[in-house]
């Protein structure tokens, strides 16, 4: 029977002022902190807070046979260090009672591994300093944002010293083998790639509380079964932190389940690993191509969330082209408004696929053409900053 790996994706994005009001900007605060507070204020609430003591209770409980990781996102960090250093504290608190592993990621939960090693080598580097400095803690393993992942990203993340990565495990590129193993990218020596179960993460993420789902309810002991009698090594089982929901309509359901599940867990012989244990508990005992980029989001896994229309596009060509003079001047608020202006959630909210999705992390704005309105604005801004700066 294989263990289980439990990962969660804790990210709050910057949302951006109405356009006429960052006409109006004449320094660099672009972004609308009362909104960003009033939502993560609400997340806070309904999810962070409730979910963490929940799972600190469940850690202590269990001693040792209860464990989970998390990753968070700088910019979330920079929100609650803004807006509610008490959640910040609570997730502090869990992280340091043990039984929970931290991940890297960009810290701008930003798409640059598309454009700029020296942008992507930066802002991973940015996030294991902030880190260490909030939790005292080194990742050892590393997701990109929105698990976006192919050979050439595995392959870089090695360089970089990590001893796993996080992947979707997709079908197409899967055929018939399982996700429930540990993989190695090919051109890698070291690194273990661990691929994510779509189907039986999704059940807990989305699928829980839906009363048309044909495996309604599912119980603990229902859902401990289907892994005693999964074959691999480990079924990892990674989702949004929001999608928990404690505190809305269905999470007393949702808290129930997970309140119990370690016991239903240790009663059929099952137990818990950290992304990091895996690695160091399994050989990576096949070898997983992924030429194309792929992700956890949408229907497609693919990279079209962010860049299928050429609004999205365009904005990413844009932001990126300013790279080399924006960290040529050395100006470290300037800097980081620019980086800022990277995360993955302002090109996802220019998506006219119509399934822009995320929960707390749905589109803030009236449609896609607003988002990339207010985006263009403030590029605006920074390239006639930069231009000034150039002229003296």
């Amino acid at each position: 029977m294989p263990d289980a790996c439990l990962y969660f994706q804790v990210h709050q994005p910057n949302r951006l002022l109405p356009r006429g009001a960052i006409r109006q900007v004449s320094d660099l605060h672009f972004e609308d902190d009362a909104v960003n507070a009033a939502i993560l204020g609400r997340v806070a609430d309904e999810c962070y807070l409730p979910a963490n003591r929940m799972f600190k209770r469940l850690i202590e409980k269990h001693a040792g046979r209860f464990s989970m990781a998390l990753s968070i996102s700088g910019t979330a960090i920079e929100q609650m260090e803004r807006h509610r250093p008490d959640v910040l504290e609570s997730f502090r608190e869990l992280v340091a009672g043990g039984g929970v592993e931290l991940l890297a990621e960009t810290y701008y939960h930003s798409l640059a591994f598309m454009h700029s090693n020296k942008e992507f080598d930066r802002q991973v580097d940015l996030h294991l300093e902030k880190i260490e400095k909030v939790f005292h803690v080194c990742p050892r393993v590393f997701r990109n944002t929105e698990l976006i992942y192919n050979d050439a990203i595995a392959a870089k993340i090695e360089t970089m010293g990590f001893d796993g990565i996080l992947a979707e495990g997709v079908e197409r590129n899967l055929g018939p083998m399982s996700p429930n193993h540990l993989y190695r990218a090919p051109e890698t020596a070291r690194i273990k790639t661990l691929l994510r179960n779509i189907r039986v993460s999704d059940d807990l993420g989305f699928r829980l509380t839906d009363k048309n789902w044909d495996q309604y309810p599912l119980t603990p002991h229902k859902f401990a079964s289907w892994l005693d009698g999964t074959a691999g090594d480990v079924v990892n089982l990674f989702m949004g932190y929001e999608t928990l929901g404690l505190e809305r309509t269905g999470g007393d359901e949702i808290r129930d389940f997970w309140e119990n599940l370690p016991d239903a867990m240790e009663d059929a012989g099952l137990q818990w690993v950290t992304p990091s244990e895996a690695v160091d508990l399994y050989r990576a005992s096949r070898g997983y191509d992924c030429r194309l980029l792929t992700s956890w989001t949408d229907h497609e896994r693919d990279l079209s969330a962010w860049t299928e229309n050429s609004m999205q596009r365009e904005a990413l060509y844009r932001v990126h082209t300013l790279e080399k003079q924006i960290l040529a001047s050395g100006d470290p608020e300037l800097i980081h408004v620019w980086a800022n202006m990277q995360t993955s959630n302002h090109f996802h909210w220019m998506s006219t696929k119509g399934t822009v999705e995320g929960g707390d992390i749905a589109m803030p704005y009236c449609d896609a053409v607003d988002a990339r309105e207010r985006f263009m604005v403030v590029l605006d801004h920074l390239h006639k900053l930069v231009g000034a700066m150039r002229a003296a």
